[in-house]
């Protein structure tokens, strides 16, 4: 996979990689792993099927609310001066969660002059992320999730329902760029204030969390702030010793050094 279409999965965490192989043998009806290796070699369109699989699209809007609240309530007071803010969302899968930080800045007043990159290594749930279209049965959750995290309008002014899907609305997407990344081979493009890079690490080896560390150290303003997942740290990486905690519960952390 990695030298015919360029996708290096080879440091992803094994168990996690082994699973998802499992999974897609058993959906092509193979009876072995080298019967789909030589299908992913002689048709690209099993190789989307195989990357699909290996990009868990888990995510919801404004998910784990306490975690957007210390954003709201500790992070946008320190980021209000900047001239100008740039925030990176690193593995925004289909972008309910860049929608949530978009919201939640347009309603702190700083929407305007903030850019979001959100980026991932699916272009096709990076087409979906573009749309802003959203099934209505998840708005329920979601309007919870929004109200948790500190919302301070009714969550439906933000959208539109048609049939059952809902269309958030546009001056929601004008400050986002969204773009096609792999942090794990491609470089540093930008120095953000913000990088948010949650339940990404846990699916890859040691190795390879130390190497996307170094990535977004190296993407971070210094003073830049880093938020991770409920199972991820900056602890036990090369790079632990450059961050500050600075709300530990929610794992964001501060660039020191």
């Amino acid at each position: 996979m990695f030298r015919y279409y360029g996708y290096d999965f080879r440091n992803y965490a094994s168990p996690f990689i082994q699973r998802r192989i499992n999974h897609r043998v058993q959906i092509e009806r193979l009876s072995s792993i080298s019967a789909l290796q030589e299908k992913i070699l002689r048709d690209p369109g099993v190789m989307a099927s195989v990357l699909s699989d290996f990009s868990i699209n888990v995510t919801e809007m404004f998910r784990d609310p306490p975690f957007f609240k210390s954003i709201r309530t500790k992070v946008i007071p320190l980021l209000k001066d900047n001239p100008s803010i740039k925030i990176w969302h690193v593995g925004c899968s289909s972008g309910e969660e860049v929608y949530s930080m978009a919201i939640l800045l347009h309603e702190e007043g700083l929407y305007d002059k903030t850019r979001i990159y959100a980026t991932d290594i699916n272009k096709n749930i990076l087409e979906k992320a573009k749309q802003g279209t959203f099934p209505l049965e998840g708005m329920k959750l979601y309007t919870k999730n929004y109200m948790e995290a500190g919302g301070k309008q009714a969550f439906s002014e933000y959208y539109k329902a048609i049939d059952d899907k809902v269309c958030f609305h546009p001056f929601l997407q004008k400050n986002i760029v969204f773009a096609q990344h792999n942090v794990v081979s491609d470089h540093s493009f930008n120095e953000f204030d913000m990088i948010i890079c949650r339940n990404v690490l846990i699916y890859f080896n040691k190795k390879l969390q130390n190497d996307v560390h170094q990535l977004i150290y190296e993407s971070l303003s210094t003073s830049g702030f880093l938020g991770l997942g409920k199972r991820e740290g900056v602890k036990f990486t090369h790079y632990e010793d450059c961050y500050g905690e600075f709300d530990g519960p929610e794992r964001i952390y501060r660039k020191v050094k």
